[in-house]
């Protein structure tokens, strides 16, 4: 699958609606400065054509996303059958002045209405600057586990493309 099909997969996906409606993080996956893995939730949001999410330019996620850019991500449900979108991106770090307008849309969904007008008020009195953090999917796999499950070790195994997702179940 590429680019436009992943695109396409996103903006029109049931399931995958369903997970970026959820008040659930992102897990983004990157390699840190000393070379070893890291995983971190953080809010995110998909703008049509690329996941977004900011944080502080202070956060170490900022300097070894600019060292390597190739990441990764999850996004998932923890009830039964479970649903899971999983991909792989290239990152691209853009610093701005201020608060976001992507950070203040992707935090909404775990702040919540209610709490969302103080939560804006106190960030942007505390926040002078940060990091726009954009992930362009480059591979994406959807499991639902009712239509979709996860592909066969041989696609897990592939370096490029995207996969919707197997009929073929894995032991």
């Amino acid at each position: 699958m590429d680019y436009p099909e992943i695109v396409d997969l996103v903006n029109t996906d049931p399931f995958v609606q369903t997970l970026l409606e959820a008040p659930i993080p992102m897990r983004l996956g990157y390699v840190g400065l000393d070379g070893h893995p890291r995983t971190v939730p953080v809010s995110y949001l998909w703008n049509g054509k690329a996941f977004v999410l900011a944080t502080p330019t202070s956060a170490y996620k900022v300097r070894a996303i600019e060292a390597h850019p190739e990441v990764s991500f999850t996004v998932d449900t923890t009830d039964f059958p479970p649903l899971i979108m999983l991909g792989r991106g290239t990152a691209a770090v853009e610093i701005r002045q201020g608060l976001p307008q992507e950070h203040i849309d992707a935090s909404r969904r775990a702040v919540g209405p209610e709490r969302m007008p103080e939560w804006e008020r106190t960030k942007r009195e505390n926040t002078t600057e940060m990091a726009v953090i954009t992930i362009t999917p480059t591979h994406l796999t959807v499991c639902d586990f009712v239509t979709r499950f996860p592909p066969p070790a041989a696609v897990n195994a592939s370096t490029h493309g995207a996969d919707q997702g197997s009929t073929d179940t894995v032991d």
